[in-house]
């Protein structure tokens, strides 16, 4: 009687812990080279735009989104990611503004994610006829924004403002273990976005 070879398990362990190991190494190189797509400093600092776009959800956005507004970088202001129940009225005052000079020039939107941000100021983008828009969100969070935006406005110009929260260290950030969690989450949230949209390309 003839007897199948005996398998070694422990070869199996070795190729699959080899496995991981290659794609930790991977995913840890990518997030180096996504710590460098964060933006350090304003682009097109001095330039008009046709809008601004404040994506909430992090200190300091809204307030530069309506610096920009009052000092003339665009005549538009849309604030994507509002709070549901809570109306124009109540937000400019809460943040020190007089409702009734800015709301001409302010609009508002609910979004709960980037993805919403991106199509609901779509929307707002092709009704009120905007070409270029000064994105303004925290430095972290865009290259998955700007990436969102594009893939909805290929056809507007984006300017890229971002804001710098003090609580993040984007020097060094990996010495820092709250600026290194945030910026891992913001790396896989970015990588699956990407994986999204390579899949629906393929799809199409």
């Amino acid at each position: 009687m003839i007897r199948p070879p005996r398998r070694h398990p422990g070869r199996a362990i070795s190729r699959f812990g080899a496995i991981l190991i290659l794609l930790a190494g991977i995913w840890g190189g990518g997030l180096f080279r996504y710590a460098d797509l964060i933006p350090t400093a304003i682009a097109g600092s001095v330039s008009k735009t046709d809008a601004i776009v404040v994506l909430t959800g992090g200190s300091g956005r809204l307030d530069e989104g309506l610096r920009l507004l009052e000092h003339g970088f665009a005549e538009k202001l849309f604030i994507s990611g509002v709070y549901k129940g809570v109306d124009m009225k109540n937000l400019l005052e809460a943040y020190r503004r007089n409702p009734q000079e800015l709301n001409c020039c302010v609009d508002i939107g609910y979004a709960e994610d980037t993805i919403d941000n991106a199509t609901e100021t779509r929307d707002w983008v092709k009704k009120n006829n905007i070409r270029t828009v000064r994105l303004v969100t925290s430095g972290y969070h865009m290259p998955r924004s700007v990436m969102e935006f594009e893939n909805v406005l290929p056809d507007v110009i984006l300017v890229q403002h971002p804001v710098f929260p003090a609580h993040v260290k984007q020097e060094q950030w990996w010495a820092w273990p709250g600026t290194t969690g945030l910026i891992v989450g913001e790396y896989n949230k970015f990588l699956m976005a990407w994986t999204r949209h390579k899949l629906m390309a393929l799809l199409k």
